[in-house]
């Protein structure tokens, strides 16, 4: 990483550029405000294979989506930024300064869609920027500068292959330039890059390849018990006025269980989910870059830029859990005239083991079956990617003014498609009801008795879009002390429009609709459509004011608007017609500002510091969403209880509950009101000789009506919010009422989060050649979230209610030594801080103690810390050959284990680690080329 400090004497031989965080062409230099810059070289010595590694490996980013959420659906195949912890939703990732097509209805962009061979650097401002760029910049930007102005062609590979199986990656690129626009008038640059990597399984390593993990803790040996009673054969909770009594015809009619990844546990054959899951997915990209630049006369450029991407993230996790009623396969009047001969499964394999177990069968109310499709095979989604992301632009001066204008269309189109797994509800019951498939037996070629159910189509279809129209200008003004005064304008109109699909076999009913047309076995039955367009037009203005020759003010002031939502409400009759509702949630409209000023005292030293506010208006998803599907809940004890007439659905010991997510699309007192932010910095960088360089900022962002939803924990174990939002709703799948969660956004919390950045870089001639090394950290001093009624949260080092941790400590300590002009060696050391581990009682059941003889006791609570993790990383450079480039390194040269956790939740259903914080893949090779002709 970067940070340039550097005094110009004559400014009018050094050409003005665009700074990420200004409007204003000038020199240059480090700012008023922290930016952190990663070169090229940069981006090279990381090691990194695409845009969202590179951007994980920055200590200042924290709270991201990585690709290991995706596993088990979690990430619908989407990679993200987020600076300081604050939230993918509040950082802007741009292309060239220009706003991308965004996954849902707010900012925030799938890292996934830009090729890293095309970009030239990226920077990178740790400090809230809505005044300039929107009101979405809340906790800073990402600027991905693209390569420009390059004549040669250059072809580059990468080759990256773990120690240990599973995992490995490659990529290609190839990059031309035609012309020189100093010298020809004009550049044309094309570029294509294909890169993948292979997925990575839990049985593949030691640490995550069970959910039943034993270790030690203060000197006594427990083990992690994440398993589900959900398996194959299925267990059968037999319910009388009396008793409930769990069995499986395994372990009463052949003494074990015999299905894989199953195990005896309390009368029933529990599975080992996590033994079938990935740690990462499967993922493949293809990009084409087009760039263009045509300079019409000294003054005047026009400039175009196209940027194609499709990228695939194919996931794969445990097959199907899906609690069923018995009474809805069995028995079904109308079987017996297909088939006279029929005896439902339940009676022909469970009743008669009812006597042995004190059970008369003529007293079961209810029967309830705990299904694994393990038959059908683990589901696997390929969640898909298309973006399209085009700009036509004009660069201009006139009488004294730099202006520029823009047209930025961009574009996004994902599916999620089931490859297999997944099982039509109806034709599963069918082939249960017709006695060919019997979920209650261990059965011999069940796999091909249910190929017939298993779905192979698109699940959910999502389409994004935004067009912009901008146009900025600035000059010098006037004169002050210091130097010209320079001001910047500028204006900007976006259309943004989102549609969500979902498979009509996943669609719920809706008015005209008489009822579900199918419903979907192991995934999302319940989803709604949505299709829904917003307009927003925003207006800026800048001041930068040098007070003195070392005093340098800016002041900048925006204001920005938001129409209400248009909502299509998509709801389909018998013939599949649409109908159509009208605007949702309300007009957002609101100014903001910002101060920040430049101070140096001397040549070595500058001080800086900032102070702004700024907004985040709801986004569409966040008014207008429909209710829908949103899985299932972590393990929680039964919300309500008796003689609350809920608490008839409460399922014994800890369950999971079923989540649904809706929009608030209120108006008047009710309506969601815009988040509103003040932002400040202050900070210094040192440099008393070309040898050290030292830089260190601190932070403070604090939010106020933040738009959130309350957390699972808060659900299911405060009473008050329990009364409130858990209901009852009729599921589709189980054919049986079942207590669900409603999560609706509101203008819920006040957040408040504070931090260091430093940046520090020493360099020295040695007799053995040029070292440098240069250490980059965060230090999070506050990160607290306030709910009314529930109290204040802090995350620091611990999980919070939604089970996220943010770190204390991220550092990245670089050493580099150039031993001449064409060798360079680097070693990387990367250091997180160590941590709460997620707190569990008994009833979570997710911790075991482990018995003298070895075997699993009962559940026990756990408190415990998850230990630091430090990586090192080392790569040699060299450039013996002309115009050839040959890197070679290991990542993770210690091959450092993640480290343990028994945290019971998370998007991926991986245990022993947390696949957000930590790399699975040990010690890995790599080998890259580059030649430019």
């Amino acid at each position: 990483m970067h940070a340039a400090f550097a005094q110009t004497s004559d400014a009018d031989n050094v050409a003005r550029v665009e700074i990420t965080g200004s409007s204003i062409k000038r020199i240059a230099k480090e700012g008023s405000l922290p930016v952190q810059t990663l070169t090229r070289a940069d981006i090279e010595q990381s090691g990194a294979n695409n845009v969202a590694d590179l951007v994980a490996q920055l200590p200042s980013m924290q709270g991201f989506i990585t690709s290991s959420t995706s596993v088990n659906g979690g990430g619908n195949g989407v990679q993200t930024a987020s600076i300081h912890a604050i939230g993918t939703q509040y950082t802007l990732v741009l292309l060239n300064g220009r706003r991308m097509a965004p996954y849902g209805t707010g900012s925030a962009v799938n890292l996934a869609s830009i090729p890293l061979s095309a970009v030239e650097r990226v920077e990178i401002l740790t400090d809230g920027a809505s005044t300039l760029y929107g009101s979405d910049a809340i906790a800073g930007v990402v600027n991905f500068i693209l390569k420009k102005n390059v004549r040669d062609l250059t072809i580059e590979g990468t080759f990256d292959a773990p120690q240990k199986s599973g995992g490995k990656s490659g990529s290609i690129s190839i990059t031309k330039g035609f012309g020189d626009l100093e010298t020809d008038g004009y550049n044309v640059l094309l570029a294509y890059s294909h890169d993948e990597q292979k997925e990575l399984n839990s049985v593949q390593r030691d640490f995550a390849k069970s959910g039943v993990q034993k270790f030690t803790h203060n000197g006594k040996q427990y083990a992690t018990w994440q398993t589900s009673i959900n398996s194959t054969p299925a267990n059968v909770e037999v319910v009388t006025a009396n008793d409930d009594v769990v069995l499986n015809t395994d372990l009463l009619n052949k003494g074990s269980c015999t299905q894989a990844n199953t195990f005896s546990r309390s009368g029933a054959c529990r599975f080992d989910y996590p033994a079938t899951v990935q740690l990462l997915p499967e993922l493949k990209r293809d990009s084409v870059f087009a760039s263009g630049k045509l300079r019409i006369n000294q003054e005047t450029t026009v400039f175009s830029e196209l940027v194609l991407s499709k990228f695939t993230n194919s996931a794969r996790y445990a097959p199907a859990a899906q609690p069923l009623t018995v009474f809805s396969t069995d028995p079904v009047s109308g079987v017996k005239s297909i088939n006279p001969n029929y005896i439902g499964a339940y009676n022909k394999s469970i009743v008669p083991l009812l006597a042995g177990q004190g059970v008369n069968p003529a007293d079961v109310t209810d029967a309830l079956w705990y299904y694994r499709g393990a038959d059908a095979g683990g589901r696997k989604d390929e969640y898909r990617t298309d973006a399209a992301h085009f700009v036509l632009g004009i660069d201009s001066s006139y009488a004294g003014w730099d202006m520029g204008a823009s047209f930025t269309h961009s574009q996004n189109k994902q599916t999620d498609e089931a490859l297999s797994g997944y099982m039509s509800g109806d034709k599963f019951e069918e082939l249960v009801r017709t006695g060919a498939y019997n979920p209650f037996v261990s059965n011999a070629g069940a796999a091909a008795v249910l190929a017939p159910a298993v779905l192979h189509q698109q699940l959910d279809v999502t389409k994004s879009k935004i067009d912009v129209i901008g146009a900025h200008a600035s000059r010098e003004v006037f004169e002050l002390p210091g130097g010209a005064a320079s001001l910047g304008v500028g204006a900007d109109f976006t259309k943004q429009t989102y549609q969500d699909t979902p498979s009509k076999i996943a669609m719920g009913p809706g008015p005209g609709n008489p009822g579900w047309t199918d419903v979907e076995i192991g995934g999302g039955t319940g989803a709604q459509a949505l299709d829904a367009s917003r307009t927003n037009w925003g207006a800026f203005g800048e001041l930068l004011l040098p007070i003195a020759k070392n005093l340098e003010a800016t002041t900048a002031v925006r204001y920005d608007s938001y129409a209400a939502v248009d909502k299509k409400n998509i709801s389909y009759d018998s013939n599949g017609k649409a109908s159509p509702s009208g605007k949702v949630g309300e007009d957002v409209a609101k100014a903001t500002y910002k101060l920040s000023v430049r101070y140096t005292p001397t040549s070595q030293l500058l001080l800086r510091s900032s102070y702004g506010t700024g907004f985040k208006a709801p986004t569409m998803n966040n008014i207008a969403d429909p209710l829908k599907n949103a899985g299932s809940s972590n393990p929680f004890p039964c919300p309500v209880k008796a003689p609350d007439p809920r608490a008839v659905y409460c399922r014994p010991g800890s369950s999971e509950y079923a989540l649904l997510d809706v929009g608030n699309p209120a108006t008047g007192d009710g309506a969601l009101k815009a988040e509103e932010s003040k932002q400040a910095t202050l900070g210094f960088r040192l440099e008393p000789s070309t040898m050290l360089s030292f830089g260190l900022d601190m932070w403070d962002v604090k939010l106020k009506n933040q738009i959130r939803t309350f957390s699972q924990d808060q659900l299911y174990t405060n009473p008050t919010l329990a009364n409130q939002y858990i209901a009852v709703y009729a599921d589709p799948i189980q054919k049986s009422n079942v207590l669900v969660a409603i999560r609706k956004p509101l203008n819920l919390a006040s957040s408040h989060f504070r931090g260091l950045d430093w940046d520090t870089t020493f360099r020295a001639a040695t007799p053995i050649g040029k070292a440098s090394v240069n250490w980059t950290g965060t230090y999070m001093l506050k990160a607290e979230q306030d709910v009314p009624g529930v109290g204040t949260e802090k995350s620091i080092g611990r999980f919070n209610s939604y089970d996220d941790v943010v770190f204390r400590v991220i550092s990245k300590v670089v050493f580099a030594l150039k031993t001449s002009e064409k060798l360079t060696n680097s070693l990387t050391v990367n250091y997180r801080s160590g941590y709460h581990d997620k707190p569990l009682t008994a009833d979570d059941l997710a911790v075991r103690v482990v018995n003298a003889d070895g075997s699993i006791g009962g559940a026990v609570d756990m408190v415990r810390d998850v230990k630091s993790y430090t990586t090192v990383d080392y790569q040699v450079k060299a450039n013996y050959i002309k115009n050839l480039t040959l890197t070679a390194g290991i990542k993770n040269l210690l091959d450092q284990d993640p480290p343990f956790t028994v945290r019971n939740s998370g998007g991926g259903n991986q245990v022993g680690y947390d696949g957000r914080y930590s790399d699975p893949l040990g010690r890995t090779f790599y080998v890259s080329a580059a030649y430019k002709f």
